[in-house]
């Protein structure tokens, strides 16, 4: 069960995500899973050593003869047309291709946790705008009812007053739902439940000078399009790897052994097998190999299309979300002036009831307005670090161990042996 944090900040909450996160630590170990691959394709290179028992027993005309062997033989391929170059070249690149996944899981999740952080302060900016407006507009009902029994008032005024009071109550009953709903979402990718939180910093210092800039960024660096560009790597030795097939294989095998009475055998063969046809199998395994080359050499300029149309979305919505705010404000400071207007001139009788209740309803959806380009304007600004690549724990400095990908593939990379995972498992 998560426990609660008190008065985190983003940067806190961030580095949480970043080492509990079950999503992340999952992706971690499918690579870890990749890494293994390298280990698979060096196998090639390596001899196979097996050995063989055997008894024997054969009845000829009721007489029963047993015979007994043991050996050991040894197979090693000395060439096999690069085939296994390749397939390590192809493996290699494949674990860089997913250690730039990783990354890109790293920043999905980083940004994630920037939403639910941001959600969570906004739902409850609201919920304490609409707990200010139900004791606002009880005061008012409690006028309302007290000048209609002195007279001052009609029951019209005192039914609005109760009907605006109702649905302000209603309105508050979604807003803490909500706010509970945006707690849930935090706790799932942080790991607590939040408490009182921080102001979310803007990172001005880290964004793109321009959205030139931005695009230029995202498009060479983003994990996105560094993993398509590795997959194209990896196919391109997968090529080579099938069309080694076409090549000649040379190995070398030796055996010894012991059979009944202490008679030993040796020996030592050396084979070369040249393929002539093979069914059209290889032909047909060397043209898909090609095909799947071209889809990835596609992919990555789907890929780049993708990451700048991410940062021409996130630089808009923050550059409006910026100039919503200070036209908010300014709308908040024109309803406060307007509402206090109204209930003193109510007070004198050249105002309703009724517009009270409007005046004040503007100032709380001026309010709550607010709360929501503020919310954006921090999502989005981390959206664009997001979609340049640079939402990263170095780049933002957060106070977490930096998961080294890298030390786990150092360590399993040329294992000839063992069961055991890094870890010991």
């Amino acid at each position: 069960m998560p426990q609660p944090a008190f008065a985190d900040s983003l940067y806190q909450a961030m580095a949480k995500a970043y080492e509990n996160n079950p999503d992340l630590n999952a992706a971690r170990a499918g690579l870890r899973a990749t890494d293994e691959g390298v280990a698979l394709a060096k196998s090639g290179y390596r001899p196979t050593v097996g050995v063989e028992a055997l008894t024997t027993s054969v009845n000829t005309n009721g007489f029963v003869t047993n015979s007994a062997s043991v050996g050991v033989s040894i197979t090693q391929t000395l060439f096999d047309g690069f085939q296994t170059r390749n397939n390590v070249r192809a493996a290699e690149a494949q674990v860089f291709a997913g250690r730039e996944n990783l990354r890109g899981t790293e920043i999905d999740i980083l940004l994630a946790t920037v939403q639910a952080y941001a959600n969570v302060n906004r739902d409850n900016q609201i919920v304490v705008y609409r707990k200010q407006n139900i004791a606002f507009l009880q005061e008012q009902f409690s006028a309302a009812k007290a000048r209609f029994d002195v007279g001052e008032s009609t029951r019209t005024d005192v039914s609005l007053a109760e009907a605006q009071l109702a649905g302000a109550r209603a309105s508050l009953t979604a807003a803490v739902a909500q706010a509970k709903s945006s707690v849930a979402v935090y706790a799932q990718i942080v790991g607590t439940v939040p408490g009182k939180l921080q102001a979310a910093p803007l990172p001005r210092k880290l964004l793109p000078p321009s959205l030139d800039a931005a695009v230029a960024q995202g498009t060479t660096e983003h994990p996105t399009v560094l993993a398509a560009l590795f997959g194209v790597d990896a196919a391109g030795y997968a090529v080579k790897s099938e069309e080694g097939t076409f090549l000649p294989g040379v190995t070398v095998s030796g055996s010894v052994g012991r059979g009944d009475g202490g008679t030993d055998n040796a020996q030592v063969q050396a084979r070369v097998s040249i393929p002539i046809y093979q069914g059209g199998a290889a032909s047909a395994k060397v043209r898909q190999a090609k095909e799947k080359l071209g889809q990835q050499r596609i992919l990555v300029d789907s890929a780049r299309r993708a990451i700048e149309q991410s940062v021409v979305s996130s630089w808009t919505q923050m550059e409006a979300s910026l100039a919503l705010i200070q036209a908010n404000k300014a709308q908040l400071s024109a309803a406060n002036l307007a509402l206090n207007g109204v209930v003193e001139e109510r007070r004198v009788g050249q105002r309703t009831t009724l517009d009270v209740l409007n005046a004040q309803q503007t100032v709380l959806d001026a309010k709550e307005a607010i709360s929501e380009s503020e919310r954006n304007a921090i999502v989005a600004s981390y959206s664009v670090l997001a979609a340049t690549g640079k939402l990263t724990i170095d780049r933002l400095g957060l106070q977490v161990a930096n998961y080294r990908a890298e030390e786990h593939y150092e360590a399993t990379k040329d294992r000839w042996y063992g069961l055991r995972t890094v870890d010991g498992r």
